[in-house]
């Protein structure tokens, strides 16, 4: 059995090595060195995203600044670098600024195929005559007046040191610039050609690359790419893609491979190394009996396709195929042997057979049609020509195989051959090209040809030629000129025309060879384009438009200045129009800002000249125009630019003393604008509401302070204008803090005498302070409990007491700004038993007689009291969070023979508030207690227990106790 072997030959790679990809830095204008005081605009470039975000520039190892764009504007020398997201730093660009007064600058960079411009330029106000450019030291050009030198299409030879110099206009003496050296650089590198293949039947596809690296400052140049087999291009000649995809590789595919890679435009190619493929397949053969001599068989003969495998074919499965070009192969027959018995033109293609699992070459069949009779036509209708006219042939056939040679003959003599097209190329007809012409088309079946087509030329008049003569090279008003005009051939009579910016000014007919003439006296008005015509019947001819320039010194220029608004604003585009009434063409005007040349424009006319930039703030000042054409230099007046910035977002800070605003403390409201010119109006907002104005005639910002208190808290912002537009600061918020006020403590009993056993609640409330708050329960300075309240009210917890809870009760309030200590409690717990009670009777109510000694003296104490509030003005309170009403205080009843229930309340008498935490009476039991509850309860005699007094402070100052009014 046969075997498939495929072997792959190529060359070392060879080429630059792609290197991880960076941003470049290009200088605008694109030349170095520059003079002192001038800027360059570096512009980092090159790297893969779109929104670079932060650019990070270095000058030397320093860092520079950092920019929002990509630009940046220097006027220092030394070493720039640039830096992006996570790309690599930058190589580093040199610049120098010199203070000579000649310099040569070159571009930055050069490259192969590159059109490279050197400038030999003077300061400002220097003119320089017979300027020269050396290399290595040789005179390489003379450049007179002119500046620049181009080297076209740089290559290594253009290597070397450049120096320019010059000698100054009416000061008779030379300039020598600076020595610059010139190192063109790689545009890519040489390609290298790699490929897809590797070990496996014939018939598979591959695809060949051909590989380059451009270099990071060329990224955007496009390349071609060709690919060659044994020297001769393959496919559609050279494309943008480095990829050539061979559908399938047979054994005629063998051979030396190479690609080219080049920069079109530019002109710079570069070859790879060679690469050798041979491929080798197993025997199978298609045989054509009818037409063995070619595969190209004529229409209306019989074709034999046979598929031979050289092993018995007995036991191979035949089949043969017809290739497409878009869709699958389709199948067409399944023996060795298929037969077309009369071949037609649609039988073309190409065809491969399939034994067993070999594959065979294709073979491409091509059915030849013999060419119909041809027809010879003209482009044009007619059959009469003027001599000079051009006239297209065309010889075509209704039916043909490709390839046809066409033959143009004229009276039997053959003028032209082609197998590309079956027109004969345009050409001027003369006298000689009258007479008879035919074709013939013949595809190599047998040539045809066609009627035969009759044309007749006649000679028209030739072009003229117009010429003026006068006395001197200047033409000046008050001259003589003399216009001649000629036709070299034609028929007579011939009518000369002369014509002054298309006016007529003389009718000459001539019936010689002899030439027309047309004198006249110059003034200014004749200064313009002249031409003449000559005609003979067949039409007029025209000659070429010679120029007559009659020298008028300019006059002065005006100078105008337009904007879109007045005053005029940053980023407004102005335009500077400077014009002169007359003056000879051509006019060159210059644009001056503090006597610094703006722009030169040399106008072709003698009306105006603008120009348009976009304003900066560096743009205000002085500035006018300057008007000459080599006769006298006109100035025109002075017109002041003030440019105006508009403010840019302000800038709002809150300065405070500490990191939170707490109340009482000075806040300070800022607002500043980095750009904008002066007088800035500031606006200060608290939530949308204005707080302040204040304006800054000279620039810098505006601040304002006060003292915090609760209800500063809110939304801040300020606004900025300055008369163009105004722009709004972003928003802050202020968030005032309360410190804690001194808690209250309150312990709350059933009954008048803590017994072991009894549940107590404790509650502990600040009256001021922004929560969230956290209160601490102590008791004898031993923490309780902590809990946090989150709103404005306090806490409470339940405690059920045994004897040991007797003590100093306290609690403390703390949201972050400091603790607050309540005043003490105290609390007494007695432990008395149920069957001792008999045995201290007689204690008991010597007990409760004391107690109706206190009772009497507080009843004293109140008549007191509320004489004393009668003879005072009242006042509003402030209410307790425990109150439940602001017009109402806490008491508490109770019958003298139920054990008085007290409500312990801590005051804090700093506060300048009187309270009595707990005033109780117990009446004396007498020897028949056995009395009914309800009895007591209807005895409107019982005593008053006061339980709880509060003083209140009034508004002037004064403290007053509240009014009391006992619950009996």
């Amino acid at each position: 059995m046969l075997l498939w072997a495929t072997l792959l030959v190529l060359a070392p790679a060879s080429g630059q090595v792609a290197t991880a990809p960076k941003p470049v830095i290009f200088l605008h204008p694109p030349w170095t060195p520059v003079f002192q005081g001038e800027t360059v605009n570096l512009t980092c470039s090159g790297f893969s995203f779109s929104s670079p975000g932060r650019i990070k520039w270095y000058h030397g190892h320093r860092l520079l600044t950092e920019t929002e764009g990509n630009t940046l504007e220097v006027k220092q020398l030394g070493d720039y670098r640039c830096w992006v997201g996570s790309s690599s730093v930058s190589d580093p660009v040199h610049l120098d600024f010199v203070a000579a007064a000649l310099v040569l600058q070159t571009p930055l960079f050069v490259f192969e195929g590159d059109s490279a411009v050197l400038r030999c330029r003077a300061r400002a106000q220097t003119e320089l005559d017979n300027i020269k450019i050396y290399k290595d030291g040789e005179l390489l050009a003379l450049l007179g007046k002119n500046t620049e030198f181009n080297i076209h299409r740089a290559s290594l030879r253009d290597n070397g040191e450049y120096h320019c110099t010059g000698v100054r206009k009416n000061l008779h003496y030379g300039a020598r610039s600076n020595t610059v050296k010139i190192q063109v650089q790689e545009l890519f590198s040489s390609p290298v050609l790699t490929d897809s293949l590797s070990q496996s039947k014939d018939g598979t596809q591959v695809t060949l690359t051909c590989k380059t690296q451009l270099s990071p400052q060329k990224s955007d140049v496009m390349l071609q790419f060709c690919f060659f087999r044994n020297n001769k291009a393959l496919e559609s000649g050279c494309t943008n893609n480095p990829e050539l995809q061979i559908s399938a590789i047979w054994p005629e595919y063998s051979g030396i491979y190479q690609c080219k890679a080049g920069a079109v435009i530019s002109s710079v190619w570069k070859e790879s190394r060679v690469s050798q493929i041979r491929v080798q397949r197993a025997v199978a053969k298609v045989r054509i009996p009818t037409h063995s001599a070619s595969e190209s068989v004529i229409e209306g003969q019989e074709l034999l396709l046979i598929c031979l495998v050289e092993m018995d074919p007995r036991f191979i499965k035949f089949s043969w195929y017809k290739k497409r070009i878009w869709n699958k192969d389709e199948k067409i027959f399944s023996e060795a042997k298929y037969k077309i018995s009369i071949v037609q033109s649609s039988h073309e293609g190409e065809y491969y057979c399939k034994g067993g699992q070999f594959t065979s070459k294709p073979v491409v069949i091509k059915v030849k049609v013999p060419v119909s009779q041809p027809v010879l036509t003209l482009s044009t209708g007619k059959t009469k020509f003027l001599e000079g006219e051009r006239v297209n042939f065309r010889c075509e056939v209704n039916r043909g195989s490709p390839e046809i040679l066409y033959q143009f003959l004229h009276e039997d003599a053959i003028l032209w051959k082609t197998k590309t097209s079956s027109s004969l190329a345009r050409f001027p007809l003369t006298v000689e090209h009258s007479g008879n012409y035919y074709c013939t088309a013949n595809n190599g079946l047998g040539p045809k040809r066609s009627e035969a087509l009759k044309l007749s030329v006649t000679v028209p008049v030739s072009q003229p030629v117009l010429t003026l003569r006068t006395a001197k090279a200047e033409t000046i008003e008050g001259d003589v000129v003399t216009l001649h005009c000629e036709a070299q051939r034609g028929s007579l009579p011939i009518l000369y025309r002369f014509y002054h910016v298309d006016v007529l000014q003389e009718l000459s007919s001539v019936r010689a060879g002899t030439e027309a003439s047309y004198s006249f006296s110059l003034t200014a008005e004749h200064s313009g384009n002249y031409y003449c015509t000559a005609d003979n019947g067949s039409g007029p001819k025209r000659s070429k438009t010679v120029s007559l320039s009659v020298t008028v010194p300019v006059s002065v220029p005006i100078f105008t200045l337009h904007a879109p608004r007045v005053p005029t604003v940053v980023g407004d585009v102005m335009e500077l129009h400077c014009e002169v009434l007359k003056g000879s063409p051509p006019i060159l005007f210059l644009f001056y800002q503090k006597d610094v040349i703006l722009k030169s424009i040399e106008s072709p006319s003698k009306g105006g000249a603008s120009f348009k930039f976009t304003l900066t703030e560096e743009h205000s000042g002085n500035y006018f125009c300057e008007a000459s054409n080599g006769q006298k230099v006109q100035r025109s007046d002075t017109v002041t630019i003030n440019v105006k910035v508009p403010v840019s977002r302000p800038v709002f800070t809150l300065r405070g003393s500490r990191a939170q605003s707490v109340e009482g403390d000075m806040v300070e409201l800022h607002c500043e604008v980095l750009l904008g010119s002066p007088p800035i109006l500031y606006q200060f907002y608290r939530d949308n509401v204005i707080l302040r104005n204040s304006s800054a005639p000279s620039g810098g910002g505006a601040s304002f302070k006060f003292i915090l208190t609760k209800e500063h808290s809110g939304n801040y912002s300020c606004e900025a204008s300055n008369g163009l537009e105004a722009q709004l600061s972003e928003v802050k918020t202020l968030k005032v803090i309360v410190p804690v006020s001194r808690p209250v403590l309150t312990l709350r009993v059933p009954r008048a005498q803590a017994v072991v056993g009894d549940e107590m609640e404790l509650h502990c409330e600040a009256l001021r302070g922004s929560p969230p708050i956290l209160y601490r329960f102590y008791h004898e300075n031993v923490t309780l409990r902590n809990d946090s309240a989150f709103s404005g009210k306090g806490v409470s917890f339940n405690l059920s007491l045994t004897a040991e809870h007797s003590g100093n009760y306290s609690c403390e309030a703390d949201n972050g700004l400091g603790a607050q200590q309540s005043e003490v409690v105290t609390l007494f717990i007695t432990g008395l038993a149920k069957n001792r009670r008999g045995a201290v009777a007689t204690g008991v109510t010597g007990a409760l007689l004391s107690m109706a000694g206190l009772a009497a003296g507080a009843l004293l104490f109140y008549f007191w009291l509320s004489r004393k509030a009668r003879d005072r003005s009242a006042s509003h309170c402030s209410r307790s969070p425990s109150d439940s009403n602001p017009q109402e205080h806490t008491y508490h009843n109770v019958p003298g023979w139920i054990e008085l229930q007290p409500v312990y309340i801590n005051v804090n008498p700093r506060g300048g508030d009187v309270v009595y935490s707990e005033v109780r009476r117990n009446q004396e039991e007498n020897k028949h207690a056995a009395a009914s509850r309800s009895r007591i309860l209807r005895n409107e005699g019982a005593s008053v227990i006061y339980s709880q007094v509060k003083a209140c402070t009034l508004s002037s100052g004064t403290q007053q106790s509240a009014t009391w009014a006992p619950h009996r």
